[in-house]
């Protein structure tokens, strides 16, 4: 073969590669520049979507990480856990009002993390700061126990303040519902205009009462209801009275007018206990913080010229 042929067939051979080249190079811009435009209609389109659409395309930190890694502790939680304590931690939620992301499950995770979590740092903490086995032994206990039933504490002081609120706001309530029963309503239509012109957790549990007397619960039941889910004193005695009105016929009007009174008597013998606990309670402080500063103030100069006095004799 000459040359000529040589270089003949090599000439066209890279007429060939260059051809197949440029046709790679561009189908290879062509798809990278519909990547990008897909990614920028994405992106468009994501940020002109409404709110609700990109919670759901975007979960948060919580939904993605935090929430399944607390539900992977629930089977461990419920073996450290007694067979009957579902229920128990199942009445502290309804005292406690029911929390928002507050279920069973998720109180006996918590607990078990709780647990884990503080022995940890307990632990480090104790190693850090150099302590002996025996007192590392006890702070270990006790940042555990902490750790454990700091779900349960955190429901406490929950339905501790719900049930003040419960507490204050019964009496206006229960005026209300007075005036409304003897204006001509039924008692559900009363129960229902003290639900929607009042505010707070009584309003709320009115309103509970309301719907599950819509889905056929009867109204003693409803109210019997009302009364396990709190722990106020008051408002399970105005449980009972209602359920024995009903039971026997007595008029909704009397009754309600008797609770009304009766609540509004106790309500200032409270006012009045806390206002003669005031003077108890002062004592320590005026002992301890208001008394030696007046000291302070009164006797002091007359120290420091004494002082001066007996310093230049």
């Amino acid at each position: 073969m000459s040359v000529e042929s040589v270089i003949f067939i090599g000439g066209i051979a890279a007429i060939f590669v260059g051809l197949l080249l440029s046709l790679t190079a561009i189908g290879v811009f062509t798809n990278e520049a519909r990547g990008v435009s897909k990614s920028l209609a994405v992106m468009d389109a994501f940020t002109t979507a409404p709110a609700s659409m990109q919670q759901e395309l975007d979960p948060s930190f919580q939904d993605r990480v935090l929430t399944p890694a607390v539900d992977r502790f629930v089977g461990i939680g419920k073996r450290l856990t007694p067979a009957d304590y579902a229920e128990r931690i199942k009445g502290k939620l309804d005292v406690a009002g029911n929390p928002p992301g507050w279920t069973v499950d998720r109180v006996i995770s918590l607990k078990f993390i709780g647990f884990v979590v503080a022995l940890g740092i307990a632990l480090l903490a104790c190693m850090l700061l150099g302590m002996s086995s025996s007192r590392m032994l006890i702070v270990c206990v006790a940042a555990a126990l902490i750790g454990y039933n700091s779900p349960n504490l955190y429901l406490h002081q929950k339905g501790s303040d719900r049930s003040t609120s419960l507490r204050n706001a019964l009496p206006d309530a229960l005026d209300l519902l007075t005036i409304s029963v003897e204006a001509g309503l039924a008692f559900d239509a009363a129960l229902s205009q003290v639900a929607r012109n009042t505010k707070g957790p009584l309003a709320d549990e009115f309103a509970r009462v309301l719907q599950e007397m819509q889905i056929g619960l009867g109204r003693s039941n409803a109210l019997r209801a009302l009364g396990e889910r709190t722990t106020l004193p008051d408002l399970r005695s105005f449980v009972s009275a209602m359920v024995q009105a009903d039971a026997f016929g007595i008029p909704i009007g009397q009754v309600l007018r008797v609770q009304s009174a009766e609540i509004r008597v106790k309500r200032r013998q409270r006012a009045e206990e806390m206002a003669q606990k005031v003077p108890v309670k002062i004592l320590l402080p005026l002992m301890f913080c208001i008394l030696p500063c007046l000291f302070i103030v009164v006797m002091g100069p007359a120290v420091i010229q004494a002082m001066d006095n007996f310093a230049g004799v």
